[in-house]
């Protein structure tokens, strides 16, 4: 492990809780955040300009002409009919990640569920399996351009490859295992969500939100799903009104049974 605030856990049976609480539609809030929770909320993944600078989803559908609202998903709101590759689009900037909350909105979250648990030293953290550098760690590419080493991600040159994030005995720890995800499950204080990433992305470490997270009191649970461009939280009542009440957090209020399916935009129509 590249940080020693957070260790790979033995014992599995700290998430046994979650999948019990997992169900509903096809979309539903409650198959990607366990239910039961007071109240749910739903935090975009900033979107960039044509400067690189983070946007709120409320300003892109400003620019579109769009009506941003609670369900609202992504090629809607840039006027595409594409949900995976956003062919059309009308927004002249990139678009949110999928599966990683950017590290200073990630930062803001942590601070509110801070004060909203009995043990913010006492944390669990479920990494999933499928990012390359966990389990096969990266492929650089080194070559000169003519003016300086650069490394880019191929398999078309030789390559440099760096090893595992983790070692094979903290691979073959018991592993959290929910439908169609596996994940490696962290334990340590809440300030480490935000050591987690590939320490050796390239250009360095690079960030990677935990897909899901939880307080040892499960008064909370955060998940950023691999293939969502929003992380849901599910808590209490007034928690989730002090994350909707943080203008550094793009968050809505939605329902554990309202689905973020990609044909769940209602209002901002498509051809």
């Amino acid at each position: 492990m590249w940080t020693d605030e957070l260790q790979v856990s033995d014992d599995a049976s700290p998430a046994a809780w979650i999948a019990p609480r997992l169900g509903g539609e096809f979309g539903a809030v409650t198959r990607t955040v366990p239910g039961g929770y007071d109240a749910y909320v739903r935090i975009c993944h900033p979107a960039t300009d044509d400067n690189g600078a983070p946007v709120s989803w409320s300003k892109v559908a400003t620019a579109t002409g769009r009506k941003a609202h609670p369900r609202m998903q992504w090629h809607a709101l840039v006027g595409s009919p594409d949900s995976l590759n956003f062919k059309g689009s009308v927004w002249p900037g990139g678009g949110p990640d999928r599966g990683n909350l950017a590290p200073g909105v990630l930062e803001s979250l942590c601070a509110l569920l801070r004060r909203h648990t009995s043990d913010a030293a006492h944390c669990f953290f479920g990494l999933w399996v499928g990012w390359g550098w966990v389990e096969s760690g990266s492929v650089h590419v080194n070559y000169r351009d003519g003016r300086a080493g650069v490394s880019y991600v191929s398999t078309a040159k030789p390559t440099d490859r760096i090893p595992p994030a983790f070692s094979a005995h903290e691979l073959s720890r018991p592993r959290l295992k929910l439908p169609s995800r596996d994940y490696l499950l962290l334990v340590g204080p809440l300030s480490a969500a935000i050591r987690i990433g590939d320490p050796a992305g390239i250009g360095g470490f690079a960030p990677q939100s935990p897909n899901l997270f939880w307080s040892a009191d499960q008064v909370w649970c955060v998940a950023s799903e691999i293939d969502f461009d929003s992380t849901l939280v599910g808590g209490t009542a007034d928690l989730i009104q002090a994350i909707l009440d943080t203008p550094a957090l793009d968050a809505w209020p939605i329902g554990p049974d309202d689905s973020l399916a990609s044909d769940a935009d209602e209002i901002n129509e498509v051809q």
